[in-house]
């Protein structure tokens, strides 16, 4: 079914990752849009970001992704003009918030209603975007990997990511105190939001973090791997919890991404066994997507549900660096890899 005041809708522009290009390589390119099958939609896209999974990509160096030539983009916002056979014909003309993977940098996009959840009104589709993905990943990792309480203390790598920026704000408002690694170029900013900076790549940074939590911290997020890993779990006080959620150093490096997976996964388990009441995990925000969906959008549903209200309420605020049309792709990706921003760079189809 389609909104009978619009024409169907027979072409859209999209971003191509035609193989492993620098940024400049990226191809603006316009073609057909399918019809949605059952449980399918088609959206107009009105924001989507780019975050560390693209520029994996682009470096042919994350996990399990399709063979080139494709469109990157893990998440948008849009509206829904189409809905597919037996589809829920409400959501016609609704905005919603879509994960994708991949796909998202489109003007029109068909995606999985499974993976779409209704944006409330009153909340823009750039701020709807900027805790979508992001914000369900630094929920997720904080309340239910972690299980984070009031008064605990959290030492937090990547503090000036688009993740790290909406972790930040959920662990503050949960009454937990952040210590933030990031470069020095962030620190002022770290500082002016109440987070106690320090610098990840600092040699006595173990030494420092221990001087701020003398007992350790009760949670790490890590988002390097390799050695800041070891260091982190040893940084953790009794009952703490480490959640590594990427492995910068490992997508940064060469040879198959597989074994470093495999081991970093499999180090959680060996650590989490150990009998000095310290546990580590491996999170992944796909986690349960193919095998347990119903669970999967359930949770989806529930996290998201709870950002959107925090930011509709102010108590939490879109944490974006930098707003590009769709078709100035190439600088926007060239901008979020310099590593200068604090936050996620937006999109707009």
């Amino acid at each position: 079914m389609t909104i009978s005041s619009l024409p169907r809708i027979i072409e859209t522009t999209r971003i191509v990752l035609p193989g492993l290009v620098e940024p400049s390589g990226l191809l603006l390119e316009t073609g057909p849009v399918g019809i949605p099958g059952a449980g399918q939609l088609l959206v107009q896209v009105e924001a989507t970001g780019i975050s560390f999974a693209e520029h994996a990509m682009r470096l042919g160096r994350y996990f399990a992704q399709p063979a080139f030539p494709f469109t990157p983009g893990y998440d948008l916002v849009g509206r829904v003009l189409e809905v597919g056979p037996g589809g829920d014909e409400t959501l016609l003309g609704r905005r919603v918030a879509t994960m994708t993977k991949t796909g998202a940098w489109t003007g029109h996009a068909v995606v999985a209603a499974h993976d779409s959840i209704l944006v409330p009104d009153g909340i823009e589709p750039e701020q709807a975007e900027t805790v979508l993905v992001n914000g369900v990943t630094a929920w997720q990792m904080l309340h239910r990997a972690a299980h984070v309480q009031p008064g605990q203390t959290i030492l937090l790598f990547g503090a000036n990511s688009g993740v790290g920026g909406i972790l930040i704000q959920l662990a503050q408002h949960h009454g937990v105190q952040v210590i933030g690694a990031a470069s020095p170029r962030h620190h002022d900013a770290l500082r002016a939001v109440g987070v106690i900076p320090v610098d990840y790549a600092d040699p006595e940074l173990e030494r420092r973090v221990r001087e701020l939590a003398p007992a350790g911290v009760d949670a790490v997020f890590d988002n390097v791997g390799g050695a800041t890993t070891r260091m982190s779990f040893g940084l953790l006080a009794r009952g703490g919890t480490l959640v590594s959620f990427a492995l910068v150093s490992a997508v940064s490096g060469t040879g198959g991404l597989t074994g470093p997976f495999l081991a970093a996964i499999g180090r959680a388990l060996l650590w989490s066994a150990l009998p000095n009441g310290k546990h580590a995990t491996f999170y992944d925000l796909w986690s349960g997507h193919r095998l347990r969906p119903t669970r999967f959008r359930r949770r989806l549903e529930a996290d998201l549900g709870q950002l959107f209200e925090l930011l509709r309420d102010g108590v939490i605020t879109a944490n974006i660096a930098a707003r590009f049309p769709l078709t100035e792709a190439v600088a926007a990706m060239e901008l979020a890899e310099s590593r200068t921003l604090n936050g996620k760079v937006i999109l707009l189809p």
